[in-house]
């Protein structure tokens, strides 16, 4: 299968928000579901932010700081994969895990963008070309995207520590800031999927840029500030892991207990009611 030649001008970036009105059926406002800022419109206030984010934005420099000094692996902003045995899996089944990208994630609507799932992912620009297909999100398994995916879904369930799981869908000409994750007490992986070769298509963490290649993982911590640019007319696709970071205490305790905290937050609650409403519209259009 070419998969390049399959893709082209991908009809998701073509389209997007037009295919639900031709076929007759609509989507959830999911921006209303969320309580977050229509496009045009100020955003949301700070006070209004979820409580774990405004707290958690103050008080993560010295979460972090212990937990590194706990960590079991290096604290660099690029990890050496070899220190993640399970990434070896995830290169071994990179061709069936592309497929379902392609067959599921590709399709049609299937893929909302990130800033629909996590308004508070809104600040970043451009967030709407950044689409995003959830298999597990802070731990919690999306069965019906799973049942979509089985060969991606047995991949990842044998991964350990998983928090979240999800094809991230980088539209063309797009450009992310700079922006940073949570907490250190996780680890992000990408796995390679479709990498367009038309131009350049590359990511800084730090001080560090590095670029992907199809069926290769790279595995970085995402609370180094990184930006990521798609400076070709192909679309990007990768499969995104984050994992626990290996840690001995008091780090551990930290970690599990933000990490506790975040899970069940209104934040990540809502972002995952989100994603079953968006599915269950999806569905209705027989994606």
């Amino acid at each position: 299968m070419t998969v390049e030649a399959k893709l082209g001008q991908s009809s998701m970036w073509r389209d997007s928000g037009e295919t639900a009105v031709r076929r007759g059926a609509r989507l959830p406002d999911l921006n209303i579901v969320s309580g977050a800022a229509r496009p045009g419109t100020p955003m949301v206030a700070e006070a209004n932010r979820p409580l774990i984010i405004r707290v958690g934005k103050h008080l993560r420099g010295v979460f972090d700081r212990m937990i590194a000094s706990s960590s079991l692996v290096s604290n660099d902003a690029v990890l050496d994969v070899r220190d993640f045995a399970w990434t070896a899996d995830l290169r071994d089944s990179w061709t069936a895990i592309r497929d379902e990208a392609v067959q599921v994630a590709l399709q049609g609507d299937a893929s909302p963008s990130l800033a629909t799932i996590s308004p508070d992912h809104r600040s970043i620009a451009e967030v709407d070309k950044w689409r995003s297909f959830f298999l597990y999100g802070y731990g919690y398994p999306i069965e019906e995207s799973l049942a979509r995916c089985p060969q991606t879904a047995a991949a990842v369930a044998r991964i350990p520590g998983l928090n979240s799981a999800f094809f991230s869908i980088l539209a063309p000409g797009t450009h992310i800031p700079e922006h940073r994750g949570v907490t250190k007490g996780l680890i992000t992986c990408h796995l390679g999927l479709i990498v367009p070769r038309d131009g350049d298509v590359r990511m800084r963490v730090h001080d560090r840029t590095v670029r992907w290649a199809e069926g290769e993982t790279l595995v970085f911590d995402d609370t180094y500030q990184h930006e990521v640019w798609n400076d070709t007319s192909g679309t990007r696709v990768v499969l995104l892991i984050q994992v626990e970071r290996p840690l001995r205490n008091p780090g551990k305790w930290i970690a599990d207990l933000f990490l506790g905290i975040v899970r069940r937050s209104a934040f990540v609650q809502d972002a995952v009611r989100n994603i079953g409403s968006w599915n269950a519209a999806v569905k209705q259009l027989d994606v």
